[in-house]
């Protein structure tokens, strides 16, 4: 599934920047480039939008004001220049704030909680949840039913999934949070693992196909207590 967002940004070069990293993530469809609040307004009004690229400082309606101005808002990524309207933009329940200028890591992963959120309201077959990881400059469409599990590796963490494993830049806990938390459950400080995929239990050792997790003293019981028939 795609999701459809919109860009709100009067600035041509922010615009730009915007476009390019949206074009460079398939799991978004662009709808419209919107150069004020008004003209977004008519789109979200007009077509099925998920998620608001949104600059906080516009002329004419803020980004702050015009969000809290719609019913049944889009989720929306804040985006803006200055860090002092950080606060208000999380209380208006945001996915996240982009500090400008941002790189596109941290626009991905901005997007990869916007992914969660969408795919979490939405009744998803396991073969049409997916999420996107960026490896070697590339980036993998993952199905979560393909994932086996999780290892963290320092300021990494390895994905091991049925045909390929993929190292990715990121925090163990922020890869996590982007899987369903009831399917994907930590078993160790340093690994998750999926429930579904799993084969059988032997000692402290998950056994998925030919590969083997530990579990963790501090996890066990509560590990155990989940899986009891």
């Amino acid at each position: 599934m795609k999701i459809n967002c919109i860009i709100v940004e009067d600035e041509p070069a922010s615009r730009d920047l915007l476009e390019k990293y949206i074009a460079d993530c398939p799991s978004l469809n662009l709808v419209a480039t919107c150069k004020h609040a008004l003209e977004a307004m008519e789109v979200i009004h007009e077509q099925s939008i998920h998620l608001i690229f949104l600059d906080i400082n516009m002329p004419k309606l803020s980004g702050l004001s015009f969000y809290k101005s719609l019913s049944n808002a889009p989720y929306v990524i804040f985006t803006t220049a200055y860090p002092q309207y950080a606060i208000e933009g999380f209380e208006l329940d945001a996915v996240d704030y982009l500090l400008k200028p941002f790189p596109f890591e941290r626009f991905l992963k901005a997007v990869q909680k916007a992914i969660h959120k969408v795919n979490a309201e939405k009744p998803l077959s396991q073969e049409s949840a997916y999420i996107i990881l960026k490896s070697d400059k590339k980036l993998f469409r993952v199905g979560m039913d393909e994932i086996f599990y999780l290892e963290a590796l320092g300021d990494y963490v390895k994905v091991i999934t049925v045909d390929k494993s993929i190292i990715v830049h990121d925090t163990f806990q922020g890869i996590l949070q982007q899987l369903p938390s009831n399917e994907f459950i930590r078993v160790h400080k340093s690994f998750a693992v999926a429930l579904h995929k799993l084969d059988h239990i032997e000692g402290n050792m998950i056994h998925i196909k030919e590969n083997t997790v530990p579990i963790g003293q501090t996890y066990k019981a509560e590990f155990l207590n989940l899986i009891k028939p």
